[in-house]
């Protein structure tokens, strides 16, 4: 398993990409996939059924995983 210098709770910048510019906080780390999930960048719209959780259904927003190699950690 490779050794990342990024790690949960550190603020990023994304530097590739379709959310190329945006800046969060690291939410989730899978080290033997090599990716990250940023806070605020690569939000998807998701359908839900309607569930004893969420009665009503509909979309959610979520954070799907960027490659580690597509963010730069930021001092601060």
């Amino acid at each position: 398993m490779p050794k990342f210098s990024i790690k949960k709770g550190d603020k990023v910048l994304v530097i590739a990409g379709d959310d190329r510019g945006k800046e969060g906080k690291v939410l989730r780390v899978f080290p033997k996939d090599s990716l990250v999930i940023v806070e605020g960048a690569k939000v998807v719209k998701k359908a839900v059924k309607p569930s004893e959780k969420n009665k009503e259904g509909g979309f959610i927003a979520k954070e799907k995983p960027i490659h580690i190699s597509n963010v730069k950690k930021v001092e601060g």
